[in-house]
């Protein structure tokens, strides 16, 4: 198997089916497509019809969007369990995944992920920190009912795939977070994957014009 991605630095998108894979346990290789750039469009179409990224290749298989991904790579990998085994569960970690996936739109724009970078904190617009309360409730719901330290118990599914990149977000632009939620971002931060993500990240040299201005 084979993911085209974006930049390590900015990718949030192409973060959350990499995490995917790396939960799978199986071998792949990755293709970094840097974005930004005059050609960034033409090259990402060489592997995706869409246009964007992430893309995931498999064999003569061609799948895009990153739910779609992980959706994917759970029919695939059965054995993984991205999703949890609980029927109840299961349905809850789908919903806020897609609520993820779909929305906090205002949150993606004003704070856009610049993983390796750490801000000095800053007042949120309202409709922001609304969106960042509603990011705290899922999670202090989900992990009332888990336990924790993910969102679905011990070890990480989807849906913490998907919102590793705000547990960069809170920690790049300092957003305050009750000492439930601020342990959940603890945990997803230590994630051996995302620290793998996020090394590959320094030693990038690419630098997309968009994301930086």
């Amino acid at each position: 198997m084979k993911i085209v991605i974006g930049n390590k630095k900015y990718s949030s998108w192409s973060l959350r089916p990499w995490l995917a894979l790396k939960l799978t346990g199986e071998a792949f290789a990755e293709v970094v497509v840097p974005l930004d750039m005059e050609d960034t469009a033409q090259n990402i179409r060489r592997y995706s019809p869409s246009g964007r990224v992430p893309a995931l290749l498999d064999g003569s298989q061609t799948v895009w969007d990153t739910l779609a991904i992980c959706e994917y790579l759970n029919e695939k990998f059965p054995q993984a369990q991205l999703w949890p085994r609980e029927s109840v569960a299961r349905a809850r970690a789908r919903s806020v995944t897609a609520e993820m996936h779909a929305g906090f739109v205002n949150l993606r724009n004003d704070c856009s992920m610049k993983i390796i970078e750490e801000r000095p904190a800053a007042k949120l617009r309202p409709e922001t920190q609304a969106e960042v309360s509603r990011i705290i409730e899922i999670w202090s719901d989900c992990l009332r009912e888990s336990g924790g330290p993910f969102l679905f118990g011990a070890k990480p599914c989807i849906a913490d795939c998907f919102y590793a990149p705000v547990v960069s977000r809170f920690r790049t632009y300092k957003i305050n977070a009750p000492p439930q939620a601020q342990a959940y971002v603890d945990a997803v931060w230590a994630w051996p994957a995302l620290q793998e993500w996020v090394a590959g990240a320094r030693v990038e040299t690419l630098r997309a014009k968009n994301h930086e201005d």
